[in-house]
């Protein structure tokens, strides 16, 4: 349900409005109306691009925080390094609470980059080298030092193998070295100059031994830097978020003065915001205390009122699909009680495996106790989910897969089962289930629709509304009754003409009492064209529960043969393990394409179907009270 709200009307001495606005922050329920009477000033401007950046870099540094682990050697040391690296940055307050200001926590962060680039560097540049030097050897350079000091030169050169000479061995003093990836490695010794056709190698004067032990030191570097980047981010994660959180203050506390409005020649502030009625007891002791002009009045069904959900446990957690859409307007409905039944029902639909749906269930206790505080809620949900799951899909027979009703089960579990065909005829039972559920779906959404209207508008005013819904409850009603033989024939033409005819006057005739009857004949045949081209596309749409469940269902069940054939066929021991291999990754990967569908496709029913045929919109505005940042 919406919580019921009042407006409040502030007018504040312009050198009493900064205080004011502390002390309203600390209340922490008044939800400021935006209006930006002022321009952004560069502070905000300032503000707002800071926040930016310290966002992204929050984000970082919980990547980064167990992303790198301690080498393996030097350990000691390498915390030791991360406690100075953190010392420039961190004043402690007993043992904990880091209080260093953002900008020298980036600064250091960057600096700890820094040093990460650059040793990433040096082990490139160790890597080209060595690379360049293994096909030589591991040479000593001072045998060539002294070549030269004896007037000697040493030379290295390549070429391709084709473009070698042998009658070079005779010009000169050439030795081969290699012969790689088509190309001859070979070093000349000479006096003079010497005139080839070949490449001239650089190499670089140090010993291959010495540059690899260069590289693992390098390496060893490399990683003791990014230990160090990785102990910094968990040392002042925390630190950085709450640097966040107060700038987030700053600039919701900028905002809000932009939203005043100086009259009286600069004198005075008037202030507009709306508080929830349970609220109303505690803004006014403390608006009296403090001595402020107010003025506290209702919302009327007009007022743009900000949106605060008030549900039970159950329908709470489904107030995230509500807000996915968008919050509704004052005036209407919230439309998570009639979102959370059916939401979990088309759920538990698409799975429809019993097994599947006790997976859900533990996997939900489980990471209900891994998560953090502000995800144990949607672990609430998945739970919630999976006991749906499990309940419906032992109502439909299946079980990771395996038809239970082809099981020696007592007939008294079996005779709760739905299976099977519709009496002769070819249809399923849960493909026609899905299309009631369908029917039901889309009734309740024009029933809402139908009582919104009349609640905003007056009963006056939503008489299309309700002739459309008696047309189409009463002649389903009636034709239901036909076929079930419970009305003779007769009566059920006397009871359609006359449906058609009461709801043919709303929808054709009254359907707007302001306007020329002509007009309101053009409406309902338009009117008439979209229901007569959408309603049927729109039930139809409910099939997708049973073709999903269906072949969710199938897939699970070609999994188990797979796995048990090749059972049968690789003996006791190989058999075994296969087949428990196969049956493992085949229903975890049947698992999360019939989560990821059974989560999309409920969510297309209700934010398409049902939000259509109930007129929802979802343009209101969410609560949300001006004060402190809550984690």
């Amino acid at each position: 349900m919406i919580t019921k709200m009042k407006k409040l009307t502030f007018l504040v001495y312009h050198k009493e409005y900064e205080p004011f606005l502390d002390r309203l922050r600390e209340l922490g329920v008044v939800h400021i109306v935006e209006k930006q009477r002022g321009e952004p000033d560069e502070a905000l401007h300032a503000s707002l691009a800071k926040r930016t950046v310290y966002r992204n870099l929050l984000a970082d540094m919980r990547k980064l925080a167990d992303m790198y682990p301690s080498p393996e050697s030097g350990v000691s040391a390498g915390k030791e390094q991360a406690v100075q690296a953190s010392s420039a940055v961190q004043h402690m307050s007993g043992a904990m609470q880091p209080v260093a200001d953002a900008e020298t926590l980036r600064s250091c962060y960057e600096r700890l980059q820094d040093n990460i680039q650059k040793s990433a560097q040096r082990v490139q540049s160790l890597e080209r080298d060595a690379a360049q030097l293994e096909v030589w050897g591991d040479f000593d350079w001072q045998a060539v030092h002294r070549l030269q000091e004896a007037g000697w030169n040493m030379l290295f050169y390549t070429c391709q193998n084709k473009d070698y000479v042998p009658e070079w061995e005779e010009q000169y003093d050439i030795v081969k070295v290699a012969e790689r990836g088509g190309y001859v490695y070979f070093v000349v010794v000479a006096q003079g100059a010497v005139e080839l056709f070949a490449e001239a190698v650089r190499l670089p004067s140090v010993r291959l031994s010495e540059l690899k032990a260069r590289k693992v030191e390098a390496e060893s570097r490399l990683a003791q830097a990014k230990y160090e980047l990785s102990a910094f981010c968990r040392t002042h994660c925390e630190a950085m978020e709450a640097h966040c959180d107060a700038l987030q203050d700053d600039i919701d506390l900028m905002t809000v003065k932009l939203n005043g409005e100086r009259i009286l020649e600069g004198a005075a502030v008037l202030l507009e915001g709306w508080i929830p009625v349970d609220s109303e007891a505690e803004v006014r002791n403390e608006l009296d205390a403090s001595g402020v002009y107010y003025e506290l009045k209702s919302a009327s069904k007009a007022d743009p009122a900000p949106i605060k959900l008030k549900n039970n446990a159950f329908t709470r957690m489904y107030e995230v699909l509500t807000r996915m859409y968008g919050m509704p307007e004052y005036a209407e409905f919230d439309p998570t009680p009639m979102i959370a039944p059916f939401f979990t029902l088309f759920f538990a639909y698409c799975m429809g495996d019993a097994g599947y749906g006790i997976i859900l269930i533990l996997l939900g206790f489980y990471l209900k106790r891994k998560l953090s505080a502000s995800m144990r809620g949607m672990m609430n949900l998945v739970i919630t989910l999976g006991v749906a799951t499990m309940l419906l899909g032992a109502v439909f027979g299946t079980f990771f897969g395996a038809n239970l009703f082809d099981m020696n089960l007592p007939e008294e579990l079996k005779q709760f089962m739905i299976t099977g065909k519709v009496g002769a005829t070819n249809y399923d039972k849960t493909m026609l289930l899905a299309l009631i559920i369908g029917v039901v779906h889309v009734i309740v959404g024009m029933t809402v629709k139908a009582i919104v209207s009349t609640v905003r508008f007056g009963f006056k005013d939503s008489l299309s509304a309700w002739a459309w819904l008696l047309l189409v409850v009463g002649f389903i009603a009636t034709g239901a009754l036909t076929s079930l033989q419970l009305i003779p024939q007769h009566v059920s033409t006397w009871a359609f003409l006359l449906i058609g005819g009461v709801s043919a006057v709303g929808i054709y005739l009254l359907n707007n009492l302001r306007r020329n009857v002509f007009v309101n004949i053009g409406a309902g045949l338009w009117d008439t064209y979209n229901m007569a081209t959408g309603l049927m596309g729109d039930i139809l749409s409910y099939i997708r529960l049973y073709a999903l469940g269906l072949a969710g269902g199938m897939l699970g069940g070609v999994f188990n043969q797979l796995a048990f054939m090749v059972n049968d066929a690789a003996g006791p021991v190989l058999g075994w393990f296969f087949c428990l291999l196969i049956l493992v990754f085949g229903h975890t990967l049947n698992i999360g394409m019939s989560c990821l569908s059974a989560f999309v496709h409920p969510l297309r029913l209700t934010f398409v179907e049902y939000f259509k045929n109930s007129g929802y919109e979802g343009r209101g505005e969410a609560y949300k009270p001006f004060g402190f940042v809550k984690k």
